[in-house]
């Protein structure tokens, strides 16, 4: 088989696995069974396109272009490259382990939950893989729906509270992307180029620097929401605390990284004379979001809270590194987004567990876990000092890579007199510390100190939990301790996206 019939295969598999649920709907075992192996198999094949990426070749790989509405320039095409081969792997590895992990967090409507788990992985993986902004809209419109069910059917007290303003703000984030593709197409049409909405033919488009301006900021709008940036971060406790377990774990593990992604892949690339116009704006945004987000985690009470607040400041990394247009920087935010979602799902997972065992999420009623459940104390321990960014971790690397990349280009810029990114690069180093304080504390009050659980006596973890665990902490210290064989995977693409935005589009006598 192709590494082009490969791809298409991973793409589909989880819609062939939701179409076999309907055979063993009724029985919830089955159903749990066939959406695992359906997800495990779906890891093999891309771990398989993984090891067969070259990272020294650039354009697309394993690729597909079919026509599709010809008469608009839209195809269905698909593709791996630097930029997504890590997110792709990360999504299939993430799948069977938040199906394993949560195996017995879901008991009502079992069937219909795993058919929306399975459809929401191919519309992530799609929205990943399309290399068409007609079909990338699908995919990003279509995320929407199955997560809007999991968190309205299987979520938590508030859970109609936290579904419509999950759809709202994302709905307004879709309206303003779809008006700026809109915009975008008919502004190339009225610049005499053909109709396409290739990602490759878009890129090379010449665009006046207000037209840039414009499509950027509905770009911009719609990423920062997903990411989520400040201010318009509000949404992401309210999901993440009515959610049930895997839907949080996916959430943060995956779906935050779209916006990201958007950046890098599209937002960026596509506008770069805007980019540099907005660098500032952004930037400040950024570590805003670092260190408003650590600060809003130190207070919180609710333990999916603390760690819901500490996504936003681990992501505004992220787009520092983008924003950076360095090379350690961009490398540090890909590395970063896979860092932040294997960790995260591992904090959620052990959320998941301990509520399991003491019904209630609220810091003050656990104590002492380190002599109830060593184990579940071992594991914690790990995470939080991953999320920290302990040597020898994933976390360490992301974060080490993109503060690399911040200070190395703020340097030039402050010799020249342009004081703002060394400032805000130092101000993202308090991120650093906040983020030990935050997690500290919460694992000082969690793990240590008096013995405290509701309902008496916790049980200990069982074997498919501690399973699922030990292989995350395997991930997460082999990000960390071999960095190299990922960051060579996307070092040509993060040349290739530093080259792009730093290079002017605009006529010569326009700059």
């Amino acid at each position: 088989m192709s590494d082009a019939a490969l791809l298409n295969l991973v793409l589909f598999l989880p819609v062939v696995g939701a179409a076999l649920l309907a055979l063993v709907r009724r029985n919830a075992e089955a159903v749990r069974v066939t959406t695992t192996a359906i997800m495990t198999v779906q890891f093999v094949l891309a771990a398989v396109l993984y090891l067969h990426f070259d990272g020294t070749t650039p354009g697309l790989q394993a690729g597909t272009s079919i026509p599709w509405i010809p008469q608009w320039g839209v195809s269905y095409a698909v593709g791996l490259d630097g930029v997504n081969i890590l997110l792709v792997l990360l999504t299939a590895f993430l799948g069977p382990l938040v199906v394993l992990g949560a195996w017995t967090a879901i008991e009502k409507n079992v069937a219909l939950f795993h058919v929306n788990v399975l459809l929401l992985q191919f519309a992530m993986m799609g929205a990943f893989l399309a290399q068409d902004l007609f079909l990338f809209y699908l995919f990003w419109e279509a995320m929407l729906i199955p997560m809007f069910l999991i968190i309205g059917i299987w979520g938590g007290a508030r859970r109609s509270y936290a579904t419509v303003k999950f759809v709202l703000y994302t709905a307004f984030g879709s309206i303003l992307m779809l008006a700026a593709v809109i915009y975008l197409v008919w502004s190339l049409q009225q610049a005499g180029a053909a109709p396409s909405f290739a990602f490759a033919d878009l890129v090379q488009a010449r665009l006046p620097l207000e037209v840039q301006t414009t499509l950027l900021a509905a770009f911009a709008l719609s990423f920062a929401i997903k990411v989520p940036m400040v201010p318009l971060h509000t949404w992401l406790p309210d999901a993440h605390v009515e959610a049930p377990t895997p839907g949080s774990v996916i959430l943060a593990g995956v779906l935050l990284k779209m916006g990201t992604y958007g950046f890098m892949k599209l937002g960026f690339p596509l506008f770069p004379d805007a980019t540099r116009v907005f660098t500032p704006v952004l930037m400040t945004l950024s570590v805003v979001s670092i260190v408003y987000g650590a600060c809003l985690a130190l207070v919180q009470q609710d333990i999916k809270k603390i760690i819901a607040y500490s996504s936003i400041s681990h992501l505004g990394y992220v787009m520092l590194g983008l924003l950076s247009l360095d090379l350690a920087g961009i490398q540090g935010a890909v590395v970063q987004m896979v860092s932040h979602g294997l960790v995260a799902a591992g904090l959620f997972l052990l959320v998941g567990m301990i509520y399991e065992r003491g019904h209630t999420r609220e810091l003050s009623a656990y104590g002492g876990l380190a002599r109830q459940l060593p184990v579940f104390g071992v594991f914690f321990i790990i995470f939080t000092l991953a999320s920290v960014g302990l040597p020898t971790t994933s976390g360490f690397t992301g974060e080490f890579l993109v503060l690399l990349g911040a200070f190395t280009a703020a340097w030039p810029q402050h010799l020249d007199g342009n004081n703002l990114p060394l400032v805000l690069s130092m101000t993202a180093v308090t991120g650093v510390v906040l983020g030990a304080l935050y997690m500290l504390r919460f694992a000082l009050t969690f793990v240590f100190g008096p013995v405290k659980a509701p309902h008496g006596e916790l049980a200990a973890l069982t074997l498919r939990e501690k399973t699922v665990l030990g292989i995350l902490t395997v991930s997460v210290f082999a990000l960390g301790l071999f960095p190299d064989g990922p960051l060579r995977k996307t070092e040509l693409a993060a040349r290739t996206f530093q080259q792009i935005v730093s290079t002017s589009r605009l006529p010569a006598d326009a700059r």
